[in-house]
């Protein structure tokens, strides 16, 4: 079976496991401290909206990336609530999100948390470059100044957050993950061995979307003028949609010539920045990895015979 007659999966990786998302479930396993693993499996409930926005270019990426941050976060809370908890305590685990989450629902304040950070990450080169504006005076000069400042600031911050020991783990993970889906789309059977002969590295991955945002905001943001410095403002937030759209967009084509010489190359810029986002994982992580993905199969495969998940053995 072609890679193109597979269905195709996405994954993310959590605290202390893998999450993995099919068209009808998505599934986190996690390595509890006990070293057992447990599981979360959340039917997928598309909203209308979004399923229809999912079906337009350039629209269908900002829709992924609303659906992505809200079932992420719900399997990101379930982890952090238990990687570090033995199984005995789990009627212990209260609730400890804030009136906020409450109030709005995990999955939209992992909505807003992903846009709040993407107001930041765009507007900080803006103030950044515009200090520069005695030496860099043009807007071309200006574009390019703010475009690497973000690129500084992006491999900055992921260099230094991979230092600490939790998101080294998570950097881990996602490594697993990488190394699974690799293994599965070259037909390969799930062993630990197997899928760690698998490359760490996917042209899907969404570490090569962030870093495409930067490259592509580059371009559209020569359409526009750098001054005033209100409008520089309000022209970066009203594109971020844009850019969203645009890198989603080259994101899907660099997976779909990623074995077509020259072209290929395409995704080597995003697969670089994975060189930092993902780290060698252990044996017993990619069992974990492997473990989510098998489980995601049963629920889909049962999912497609009609099958709800308490029928699902």
């Amino acid at each position: 079976m072609s890679e193109n007659q597979k269905p195709v999966y996405g994954g993310q990786a959590v605290i202390e496991g893998v999450m993995f998302g099919g068209r009808h479930y998505t599934v986190t396993a996690i390595r509890r401290n006990d070293s057992s693993i447990d599981y979360l499996r959340v039917p997928k409930k598309t909203k209308p909206i979004l399923a229809a926005l999912k079906r337009i270019p350039f629209l269908r990426g900002i829709a992924a990336i609303i659906e992505a941050s809200g079932i992420g976060s719900r399997h990101l809370n379930f982890s952090s609530e238990r990687y570090d908890r033995s199984p005995n305590e789990d009627d212990q685990i209260k609730e400890e999100t804030s009136k906020l989450a409450m109030t709005l629902g995990i999955a939209a304040v992992g909505v807003i948390s992903f846009l709040f950070g993407k107001f930041i990450f765009t507007l900080v080169p803006v103030f950044l470059a515009v200090m520069f504006k005695p030496i860099f005076s043009s807007d071309f000069s200006q574009v390019l100044l703010e475009g690497l400042f973000k690129l500084i600031l992006l491999l900055g911050y992921i260099y230094a957050v991979s230092l600490t020991p939790l998101i080294k783990r998570v950097f881990q993970y996602h490594g697993a993950e990488h190394k699974v889906i690799n293994a599965f789309e070259e037909n390969k059977e799930l062993t630990v061995g197997n899928v760690q002969a698998a490359s760490r590295l996917h042209y899907r991955c969404g570490s090569s979307f962030i870093l495409f945002t930067v490259i592509i905001g580059v371009f559209v943001y020569m359409l526009v003028p750098t001054t005033p410095l209100w409008l520089r403002v309000v022209d970066r937030l009203a594109l971020i949609p844009v850019v969203l759209g645009i890198s989603f967009e080259v994101l899907q084509i660099t997976n779909k010539v990623r074995d077509i010489p020259v072209l290929k190359y395409l995704g080597y810029p995003g697969l670089w920045l994975q060189l930092l986002t993902t780290k060698e994982p252990s044996d017993d992580q990619v069992e974990v990895a492997i473990s989510s993905f098998n489980v995601l199969l049963k629920l889909e495969k049962g999912a497609a015979e009609g099958l709800d998940s308490e029928e699902i053995v």
